[in-house]
């Protein structure tokens, strides 16, 4: 009887241990929801923030998926169930400030899962689960530097090409401020030496659109001022012909 009684002691513990040691299987996965869900928190924008959150929400899911076969870390898996569940409400934050509320909370999460998941599966000879988690989630975290390194050279791409724009507009206003100014200038003069000649004739008139003409090139500006001086001088020269006539 005694002998019975030891060998189910030893089944029974063997049992636990084999499912705490397949708990520790969803270590490397509360890892990666914990570094995504971080991300998410990092993130400036809503569009990044929903997705990292999304990544996150996967390996929640997987968390839940391997801590329900493992039939162990309840508390662990109760931890991913509440995480998974304030994520899935970020796909619809329609404001920055919402999803980032929800991913604030799911990231706490994330942290006490692992606690809870490492507390639940210590000592059950799982080092070699633990070194591949941290071999795992160093490479992770290699992997956002080097997403978060291009992402800010696009951002910083971005911001070139919008110095260049804005130093662009600012040419084009300038030209078409002094182009148009010269242009009335001479319109002045013209309609002036018209009169003062006794030349019977309409003033010379000039009409531009500015809002049209910011959205050409600069070299498409000059061309039309070009254009349009010689041919308002062409006109000038035209009545004051006439007028000698």
């Amino acid at each position: 009887m005694k002998k019975i009684y030891i060998f189910s002691l030893v089944l029974l513990t063997n049992a636990v241990t084999f499912g705490q040691s397949l708990c520790s299987d969803a270590q490397p996965d509360a890892v990666y929801a914990y570094s995504h869900v971080k991300t998410a928190y990092d993130s400036n924008n809503l569009t990044h923030l929903k997705q990292y959150s999304k990544r996150s929400l996967e390996a929640f899911e997987r968390v839940k998926t391997t801590l329900e076969n493992c039939g162990g870390c309840k508390t662990a898996y109760n931890k991913a169930y509440d995480g998974a569940e304030l994520l899935a409400k970020v796909a619809s934050a329609e404001t920055f400030e919402d999803g980032r509320y929800y991913v604030k909370k799911a990231k706490e999460i994330a942290q006490e899962t692992i606690t809870e998941l490492d507390m639940c599966t210590k000592g059950t000879g799982t080092s070699g689960n633990q070194d591949l988690a941290d071999l795992e989630s160093a490479q992770f975290e290699l992997e956002q530097q080097q997403l978060e390194l291009q992402r800010k050279q696009e951002e910083i791409k971005q911001r070139l090409v919008e110095q260049q724009q804005k130093e662009i507009a600012i040419k084009k206003e300038l030209l078409i401020s002094e182009a148009g100014s010269s242009i009335t200038e001479n319109i002045k003069s013209y309609n002036k030496v018209l009169s003062s000649c006794g030349c019977q004739s309409e003033n010379i008139n000039f009409a531009e659109n500015k809002t049209e003409l910011m959205d050409k090139s600069l070299e498409e500006i000059r061309s039309f001022y070009i254009n349009t001086m010689a041919a308002i001088t062409n006109t000038y020269l035209e009545r004051l012909n006439s007028c000698k006539m």
